[in-house]
């Protein structure tokens, strides 16, 4: 019998940096039409990417972590989170997607009356996964999310 093991190190997203201007001699769009729209020159220095991609009527949120025990982590994040959708002008109930990386799943389930309040009576689809670690070892936490722009 074979046994397959699987070994995730997620690179996280946010790392409680600041947002910044995005720096000058690096354009705003791509070819594609895909915008940087959540910067932080801190991050996109020292790591290389972008904290918030929109592309057309979807919002791309890179993880964003938090390094604690789990029930202070979990806080953290989603009001970083929120804190991201909000200044693109949208709310949880807006997202579509949320995957969880979590070093320990089931510290993160118990959080779950602390997650709800954030979504309302609205849950996305969702992906949860259990890891080794994430990029920052201290860290307990990561999500992602895709949000969807809606019709005005």
């Amino acid at each position: 019998m074979m046994k397959l093991v699987v070994s995730v190190v997620v690179f996280s997203g946010a790392l409680s940096a600041g947002c910044a201007a995005a720096p000058p001699a690096r354009p705003a769009a791509s070819a594609a039409g895909l915008s940087c729209t959540h910067r932080s020159e801190a991050v996109e220095k020292s790591i290389g990417y972008c904290q918030a991609v929109r592309a057309g009527d979807v919002l791309y949120v890179s993880g964003v972590t938090a390094d604690g025990p789990m029930d202070e982590a979990v806080p953290k994040v989603y009001t970083q989170l929120r804190a991201i959708l909000e200044s693109h002008g949208l709310t949880f109930a807006d997202v579509a997607r949320e995957n969880v990386y979590a070093v320990d799943l089931d510290a993160f389930i118990a959080q779950q009356d602390v997650r709800k309040p954030y979504y309302g009576n609205w849950l996305p689809s969702a992906t949860w996964v259990q890891v080794d670690r994430l990029f920052l070892p201290s860290h307990a936490l990561e999500v992602e999310l895709v949000a969807h722009y809606p019709k005005r």
